[in-house]
């Protein structure tokens, strides 16, 4: 059993300090926001991610998990430090590290025993250098840096973190590296690797992993962009190239682009580092070109269908950046909706988790429905960017019943090319023949 301090309770944080008390460890999670840690000691879930109000509420119940505003007593009371801290893209692309380092020097003023700190936020390489030279102002004791970035997919993120392909440590000292190997054994007992490395190396770990899936995602709608312009099927394509087990079978599903916290901030600021140590990552320039015309391949189907699009009406399912999440972040949804307002266009949305996170941005801009069909009553089209899961296999006799017209944009490829084609739909999707009803 270890004594954990989680430094922020955001998505992240959360999720880390959940999993580790499911495992035998007492666990307090430290918060700045008063309201939200007495939500959380209410046994209020902040986030929607499956699964994890029920290993949160158990270890509440079992007091290996609490919450405070108090981050000397959090501190005082753990021998692991986590910093699960914001690092948001600034305008240049960069990670900030203001809430990180600005913890890491309080942290050094407080410490009054040896301490592991440990970043868990995503970091550009040398943060912990940084970090440590923070710390080191004011500490007085013993204490190691340690770098153990995250590889959670949202929607997946309880199961990723509780079996890991892997766990990442770069660490210098033998002590800590001991101390994180002792933390994470319950997590890798069928065998996955703990990984040693040094911090850098960790560092650098987290961003390559991310650039690279979203480059394998970006190839993957280059080549249904291409289709469309031949005549190819990325479905077959896709399958084809699936089946060589040098690729794999996942990320290669085209679509409207990447969004969401991790895949567009990892990418902008691994080309930040770069540049700030003089070298140029070409293929990670051309991913966010292409990945930003990407989100607006549908409106443009959309226009180049209709022309003019001011007084259209449509509804829109779907607007998290992938399902299962509330998050909104770099959401193409978002990217739609305001090409769609601009041209004059009226929207009424459905997402299953994310229409408050989007109606405090729009206000009464967009209106939202109860349900799938509801926002597709009247319209003259039904727009799809996200694929939860409940729009995989709807009632097409009602989504007919509710068009004016039988219309589909399909930022998601859900439906099969032939069944739309029975059923009299017109039907555009990504990187596929246009069915024409």
């Amino acid at each position: 059993m270890k004594r954990i301090a989680v430094i922020g309770s955001g998505y992240v944080g959360l999720v880390s300090g959940t999993c580790f008390a499911e495992t035998g460890n007492n666990v307090i999670c430290v918060d700045i926001d008063e309201n939200k840690v007495n939500k959380m000691k209410a046994g209020e879930v902040p986030i929607y991610e499956p699964h994890l109000d029920v290993i949160f509420e158990r270890n509440i119940k079992q007091g290996r998990l609490t919450f405070t505003t108090d981050l000397k007593a959090a501190v005082d009371a753990s021998e692991i430090i986590f910093l699960a801290l914001p690092t948001p893209p600034g305008e240049d692309g960069s990670a900030d590290l203001s809430y990180v380092l600005g913890v890491a020097e309080e942290l050094g003023k407080i410490i009054t025993d040896y301490k592991v700190i440990v970043d868990k936020s995503t970091v550009p390489v040398g943060t912990a250098e940084q970090v440590h030279a923070a710390v080191a102002k004011n500490a007085k004791v013993d204490f190691d840096i340690v770098s153990n970035p995250e590889f959670l997919r949202e929607g997946f993120a309880v199961d990723d973190f509780l079996k890991p392909d892997r766990v990442v440590i770069g660490a210098s000292s033998d002590r800590a590296r001991t101390m994180m190997r002792e933390l994470y054994k319950p997590f890798v007992r069928q065998g996955n690797p703990i990984i040693f490395m040094d911090e850098k190396s960790a560092e650098l770990t987290k961003y390559a992993a991310n650039s690279f899936l979203a480059t394998k995602i970006t190839f993957m709608n280059e080549i249904a962009n291409f289709c469309e312009k031949v005549g190819a099927n990325v479905d077959d394509v896709r399958i084809g190239m699936g089946s060589d087990t040098r690729i794999g079978k996942r990320f290669l599903f085209p679509g409207i682009g990447f969004g969401g916290s991790c895949f567009p901030k990892d990418v902008q600021a691994l080309v930040k580092s770069g540049n700030e140590a003089n070298y140029r990552f070409s293929i990670i320039d051309a991913v966010l070109d292409v990945n930003h015309k990407q989100k607006f391949k549908l409106i443009e189907k959309v226009k180049n269908h209709y022309g003019d699009l001011n007084g259209k009406n449509f509804g829109l399912w779907g607007l998290a950046f992938k399902p299962d999440t509330d998050d909104i972040r770099e959401a193409p949804a978002l990217y739609m909706i305001d090409a769609l307002l601009e041209a004059g266009a009226s929207i009424t949305a459905y997402d299953p988790e994310a229409m408050e996170n989007v109606q405090e941005l729009y206000g009464d801009k967009v209106r939202f429905a109860e349900n799938a069909y509801e926002a597709i009553a009247n319209k003259d089209a039904l727009l799809i960017a996200t694929e939860w899961g409940a729009f995989r296999n709807p009632d097409f006799e009602k989504i007919l019943d509710s068009l004016v017209e039988p219309k589909i944009f399909d930022g998601r490829n859900l439906f099969d090319l032939e069944e739309m084609e029975g059923k009299g739909f017109y039907y555009e999707s990504i990187g596929r023949r246009t069915v024409l009803g």
